[in-house]
């Protein structure tokens, strides 16, 4: 829409999206995944907050963790958390991993013409006890991959988690079976680098590592500048 002023015509425009910054990234292991966030939200120089949460539990073997907009982040962990409660008032039991996967697709695919504003990783263990991640866009395409990494610090961490895990274009070498504390000191790691070129991730890293045990929490100090 064009408004007339004294200096002549002026565009108008409004976006009901807001990007408040951050990175989540998981890596899955033979029996294990750890899947991390930053808790700055921030909205271009300011920070709002230095202690958000961008990552909740939805079972007792499944963790998501999301970027974007904060307002539609803790808009979609209610949606998914309603309809898992209805999922286990149905069917008397937890709705496995994948099937929350799928579920998460259907549900972002059905905002498509006005979509969430939300990059989301989810990371569990599958019924046989195997480490996965899932890796989505914002209208819901997904699929399960190794390692992944979303938000601002995105385009410094991936490079550097597909060349360490991946190693699909080294000779001789093929995917690494990292350990459980080698991928925690590995996100650790991740995260230190990306904050120091990306002003929208810092503070805190909140860890979230599962494995057959449960789900165990750690945070990680970044820099707060």
């Amino acid at each position: 829409m064009e408004v007339l002023t004294a200096h002549g015509p002026k565009q108008v425009g409004f976006s009901p999206y807001q990007d408040n910054g951050g990175t989540a990234l998981a890596v899955s292991g033979k029996d294990f995944v750890v899947i991390a966030s930053d808790t700055r939200i921030s909205t271009g120089y300011s920070i709002h907050t230095r202690d958000g949460n961008k990552i909740t539990q939805l079972t007792e073997k499944c963790v998501i963790a999301s970027s974007g907009m904060q307002a539609d982040i803790k808009t979609l962990f209610k949606v998914l958390q309603m309809r898992m409660k209805a999922f286990e008032q149905q069917h008397r039991r937890h709705m496995p991993t994948p099937a929350i996967a799928q579920m998460l697709g259907n549900t972002l695919y059905y905002k498509r013409f006005f979509p969430y504003y939300t990059f989301n990783i989810l990371a569990g263990l599958n019924e046989e006890g195997e480490g996965c991640v899932y890796s989505y866009d914002a209208v819901g395409s997904f699929q399960r991959v190794p390692v992944s990494c979303t938000g601002s610090g995105h385009e410094l961490i991936q490079p550097v988690l597909d060349n360490q895990i991946d190693r699909a274009h080294q000779k001789g070498l093929g995917h690494w079976d990292l350990s459980e504390l080698e991928a925690v000191e590995l996100v650790k790691d991740a995260f230190s680098s990306a904050c120091e070129r990306d002003i929208y991730t810092g503070d805190h890293v909140d860890i979230a590592v599962i494995n057959k045990t449960g789900i165990h929490w750690d945070k990680f100090d970044l820099k707060f500048d």
